[in-house]
């Protein structure tokens, strides 16, 4: 059993300045109600230009974000991998409604990030938002609607689809391929992963299908593309082995990442308001017990697939550790990555790094306006009932008085 309760071992990298500051950072986030009025008034503070962004940038910017852009991100990439930690570089785009000039500026962004990616020893990965590349609308308008039930995102369904588009939409769905194929070439080309981020359910047929050609093309020979599975979805497990199941099918590697979900609130107040089943689970015991059946499929599958497992729940990075260890003695094959979100979980990523495991942050950086829906979701998660705030400072007044700090 791996120990994640060594303080010092969590938060060897931060100095006592920044180790009490993240005290004080996590400390307020145990209050909801100030939580909830932060989110709500930070993003009209800034579109009216009130002058906040200093007080952004010392506290939630510093703890969750690398950096302004991927220069200023160097530092805390160079201070990772002294630790043997790893990084998931994240351009922080969000989805919206723009022209063509907007996506193609993201698209060259991208690029951007997978050849600085390709200059750090540490940098095996990008993250992608497709939302970022096209049309949130586009996107909609291409997803299946399988809310009652569980339904492949098969070639046939998915090109009824796309030949019921008129002529623009079409010219913009295959813009929207043409950008992700360069994305993958290029991080192919250069040795980097690229990450496809889940999405909303309402959006995320016409994902996973853009996900499924680029691995067909792209992880022939290697993981290059890594599809992104929310499990607090109720319809993911059976996704998970019709996913594999194409693998099989069309000859490549099976690369995924493994989460629990982002966007659960959300999801549910849409369903109420659209009045369709929620394809949300109902507790969280379901949402545990079908993550760690993943971890169960994915580690000890014959297939062997790229695996990452992306969780701030010991008891599951516990789960995977003990059934690698099963899966390594009999088969060298199984490749295994952990992955916690910068400023966050340092008990975990720090004690499987002393491990010798392969461990990452996935590292937002960006503008903090770009970053800013990023930084709110991150203080809701924190102040929410299920969320890390009571273990994040559990541990770090551990590290303090273990200091005397």
């Amino acid at each position: 059993m791996l120990n994640f309760n060594d303080t010092q071992k969590a938060f060897a990298y931060k100095s006592d300045e920044e180790l009490k500051k993240a005290r004080f950072l996590f400390g307020l986030m145990q209050y909801n109600a100030l939580v909830k009025l932060g989110t709500l008034l930070t993003p009209l503070a800034l579109k009216i230009k009130f002058p906040i962004k200093g007080i952004i940038r010392k506290t939630l910017f510093q703890q969750f974000v690398g950096g302004a852009s991927l220069e200023e991100s160097s530092p805390v990439i160079s201070n990772l991998e002294k630790e043997k930690v790893s990084v998931i570089l994240d351009y922080g785009v969000e989805g919206g409604e723009y022209n063509d000039e907007k996506y193609d500026h993201s698209l060259n962004e991208f690029i951007k990030v997978i050849r600085f990616a390709s200059t750090k020893k540490n940098a095996p990965f990008i993250s992608v938002k497709i939302t970022g590349l096209s049309s949130t609308n586009l996107l909609e308008k291409l997803n299946l609607n399988a809310y009652e039930h569980f339904e492949f995102v098969s070639d046939q369904k998915m090109n009824e689809k796309i030949n019921a588009l008129d002529s623009s939409e079409k010219d913009a769905w295959n813009k929207l391929l043409k950008r992700t194929d360069i994305i993958c070439d290029t991080a192919s080309q250069s040795g980097v992963g690229i990450m496809i981020d889940a999405e909303e359910t309402w959006i995320q047929d016409p994902i996973d299908y853009i996900t499924i050609l680029m691995s067909r093309k792209y992880n022939k020979n290697k993981a290059v593309v890594y599809n992104t599975i929310q499990f607090y979805r109720h319809d993911r497990i059976a996704f998970m082995h019709a996913s594999n199941q194409d693998s099989v099918q069309h000859g490549y590697q099976f690369a995924v990442k493994i989460v629990r979900g982002a966007y659960m609130e959300k999801e549910r107040a849409r369903a109420q308001k659209l009045n369709y089943s929620s394809p949300i689970h109902s507790d969280k015991k379901s949402v545990d017990y079908d993550y760690d059946q993943a971890i169960e499929f994915l580690t000890q599958h014959e297939s062997a697939p790229s695996l990452i497992v992306a969780s701030h729940n010991e008891k599951s990075t516990q789960l995977a550790v003990t059934l690698s260890q099963k899966k390594e003695t009999a088969d060298k094959q199984l490749k295994l990555h952990f992955s916690q979100l910068y400023g966050m979980s340092d008990h975990l990523t720090f004690n499987l790094a002393s491990e010798g495991y392969d461990v990452s942050k996935y590292l937002p950086f960006g503008p903090i306006e770009e970053v800013i829906p990023y930084l709110m979701r991150r203080a809701q998660e924190n102040s929410s009932v299920a969320g890390q705030t009571n273990r994040e400072l559990t541990l770090i007044k551990e590290e303090c008085k273990r200091r005397g700090i």
